[in-house]
C-alpha cells in the first residue's frame, strides 16, 4: 500500500515534469523558429541614378552578415539603367540577389541560394504593387532624399514574414502555381559584374544570345556541309577504293 502511493507520486511528478519541457520545448520552437530558407534582406532604389528609397530593417547580426553583401547590391543599383534586365538573378557566396525592375524602380532581396526563386520573385512583385501604389507618383520628384520611404518597411516585413517558410499553404500554391517562367530569366555572377565588366543590360544580353546562336547555327551549318559531302563523294570514293584494291591485287600478287 504505501508502495503504491509512492508510486502514484512519481507518476504525477513525471507527468508534471513531462509537461514542463513539452511546454519548454514549444516554447524554444516558437521563439527559435526553423528557417533553413529565407529571404535575408530587402532594398529598393530609383533606376535613372541609383537613389535608395527603402531598406528593410534588420537585426544586428544580419546587418553584420549582410554588411559586404548590401555593398554589392548598392553596386547593382549604380549599374543599372534604362536598358537593363528587367528580371535577373547575382549569384554571390552563399547568398543569391533576386531583383525585378518596374515604372523606374528596381526591388532587390538577398536570399540564401536553396530559397525557391519563384517564391523570390513572387515576394518582389508583390512589394512593387504596393510600393507603386503607395508612393508611385512620388519616386520622379526632384530633390528626393535617401531612404525618402523608409515607412515601406512595414509592408516590407509584414510580406517577408509571409514568404520566410516555404512550407506554408501560402508558399506551396504559389510555387504550384503556373507563374513566369523563371528558368528564362537572365543569371549572373557577382565577380563577373564586379571585376569582369560584365554588363545588366539588356541588349548586352540579347546580343550574347545571339553570339550563341550564331556559333551553334555555324556548327550545324559545318556539319550539314560535311554530311552532303559525304553524301556526293562518299559512294564514287569507296567505288574507285574498291577498283584500286582489285586491281592491286590482280596484278602485283597473281
Amino acid at each position: 500500500m504505501y508502495c503504491t502511493g509512492y508510486q502514484r507520486v512519481d507518476s504525477s511528478v513525471a507527468q508534471i515534469t513531462g509537461y514542463k519541457i513539452a511546454n519548454e520545448v514549444l516554447n524554444f520552437l516558437y521563439a527559435n523558429p526553423i528557417q533553413s530558407d529565407m529571404v535575408k534582406t530587402t532594398m529598393v532604389a530609383r533606376v535613372s541614378d541609383g537613389l535608395p528609397l527603402a531598406a528593410s530593417m534588420d537585426d544586428e547580426q544580419s546587418e553584420t552578415e549582410l554588411s559586404e553583401y548590401k555593398g554589392q547590391a548598392k553596386t547593382i543599383f549604380r549599374r543599372l539603367n534604362l536598358n537593363s534586365e528587367p528580371r535577373c538573378s547575382i549569384e554571390s557566396g552563399n547568398y543569391i540577389f533576386h531583383y525585378i525592375i518596374e515604372n523606374g524602380v528596381c526591388y532587390l532581396c538577398i536570399c540564401e541560394k536553396s530559397y525557391p526563386r519563384k517564391l523570390a520573385f513572387s515576394y518582389l512583385e508583390e512589394l512593387a504593387k504596393e510600393f507603386n501604389l503607395s508612393y508611385g507618383n512620388e519616386v520622379d520628384k526632384p530633390g528626393l532624399r535617401p531612404y525618402a520611404f523608409v515607412k515601406f518597411d512595414t509592408f516590407m516585413q509584414k510580406t517577408k514574414r509571409i514568404y520566410q517558410d516555404t512550407r506554408t499553404q501560402h508558399n506551396l500554391t504559389k510555387l504550384n502555381e503556373d507563374l513566369q517562367d523563371v528558368t528564362r530569366i537572365m543569371t549572373k555572377n557577382m565577380e563577373d559584374l564586379l571585376w569582369r565588366g560584365d554588363s545588366l543590360d539588356r541588349m548586352s544580353h540579347i546580343s550574347g544570345e545571339l553570339k550563341d546562336s550564331a556559333k551553334l547555327f555555324k556548327d550545324k551549318a559545318r556539319d550539314l556541309n560535311l554530311q552532303a559531302l559525304y553524301r556526293k563523294y562518299g559512294p564514287p570514293a569507296i567505288v574507285i577504293l574498291i577498283l584500286m584494291f582489285v586491281i592491286y591485287i590482280r596484278y602485283y600478287l597473281f
